[in-house]
């Protein structure tokens, strides 16, 4: 006697309720980055004297807008793209972040959910490199609009009041070795600032908080050249699949992920490290490399190796250049990309070669990621 089962499937929600949603999300994050933006422009916190004012809070809206702008265009070029495509896709979540204390930019971003299965390499390039290009054709506008508009320093000097005192020389008083942070400027950024910037209004890279258009743009091409990593499944990593194929692409993503690594964690550890930093932290990143390189390589002793291999050259460097660092922020975004996305791209039913017309704008995008990108995106000074 053969038993009858009924499948049931959880029905999808009304439209309107998916529409609430979105929309939903996308005004929480219209109102975390306006306040994360008006804290940074006037140095004040949104909890806690010395507070913000209504006016002020408005004035905040000179970031979230053309921030949220850029990883809007971003996300409806995946969505525009992949639906013309005939892949279903859901609208962007937005990803709401604050904490009120002056260390936030009020977002994680933005994504969208691919419900289809891709089936060919064109439709993962073209996909993929639509969001990026769409974003980054918004971000330079942004860009050339703040260095074209900077304010006078008095600008800065209501901000800083006891700047005024300096003049046009206040960087030489009031910053030390160590002393504040600043968003690094990729090559891009430089570019478009000896074009467009006047020299004598340009803030010092640790005043650019306080000058929120330039700010959303550099944060918009450092949002672009993350997601133009050629590793995995992120944008440059559909790209560079389209480009060369899944064989190919899939070791040189191993390879540029090992590399990743090896960069992010170099100098963590020296010959001169003291004890309490072996005994203690030791054994955590250790651990941490086999974790991340396990997916790397398709056995634990190879991965045990390798993770022996990087660290053993990590404190090789160290005795030949004294004080060289990485940076270790990357080692987060390493244990998501091996853990959560993935180093590896799956091969598409349909393998078939893209247009040379493509392969040529898939070079340039990955041009646009060399430019846009810096090792260092937060930098201390």
């Amino acid at each position: 006697m053969e038993a009858a089962f009924t499948r049931y499937e959880k029905p999808e929600p009304p439209r309107w309720r998916r529409y609430l949603l979105h929309l939903g999300l996308f005004l929480i994050t219209l109102a975390t980055t306006t306040l994360a933006g008006a804290e940074w422009m006037t140095g004040k916190f949104t909890f806690g004297a010395p507070g913000l004012a209504a006016a002020e809070v408005q004035q905040g809206l000179w970031f979230s807008l053309p921030f949220l702008g850029v990883l809007a265009v971003h996300e409806f070029g995946h969505y525009f793209t992949a639906r013309h495509n005939g892949v279903r896709a859901t609208l962007p979540f937005f990803i709401p972040f604050f904490t009120g204390y002056f260390n936030t930019i009020g977002t994680f971003g933005a994504v969208i959910r691919i419900k289809d299965r891709i089936f060919s390499r064109r439709e993962f390039f073209d996909i993929g490199l639509a969001g990026p290009l769409a974003g980054f054709l918004v971000a330079v506008p942004v860009l050339v609009y703040g260095f074209t508009h900077l304010p006078p320093l008095d600008y800065l000097f209501q901000v800083h009041p006891d700047y005024r005192q300096y003049g046009a020389d206040y960087a030489q008083y009031v910053y030390r070795d160590g002393q504040g942070m600043a968003l690094a400027q990729p090559l891009l950024y430089q570019g478009l600032e000896y074009l467009f910037a006047d020299p004598t209004r340009l803030p010092h890279p640790n005043e650019l908080m306080h000058y929120p258009v330039l700010m959303a743009g550099a944060l918009a091409l450092f949002f672009t050249a993350l997601n133009l990593l050629p590793i995995g499944q992120l944008d440059g990593g559909h790209i560079l699949y389209g480009l060369l194929g899944a064989r190919r692409f899939n070791r040189l993503s191993a390879g540029l992920f090992v590399a990743f690594i090896f960069y992010a964690g170099l100098g963590l550890f020296s010959l001169q490290s003291d004890k309490q930093q072996w005994l203690y932290w030791g054994l955590p990143y250790f651990a941490y490399l086999f974790l991340v390189l396990r997916r790397a390589v398709p056995t634990p002793r190879r991965a045990l190796f390798l993770s022996l291999g990087i660290w053993a050259a990590q404190l090789a460097c160290t005795v030949a250049w004294p004080g060289i660092f990485g940076n270790p922020g990357w080692l987060v975004f390493g244990l998501i990309l091996s853990r959560v996305m993935g180093i590896f791209h799956p091969a598409a039913p349909d393998e078939s070669p893209i247009s040379t017309r493509r392969k040529v704008l898939g070079w340039l995008m990955l041009a646009i990621f060399v430019l846009c990108f810096t090792p260092s995106p937060f930098r201390f000074m």
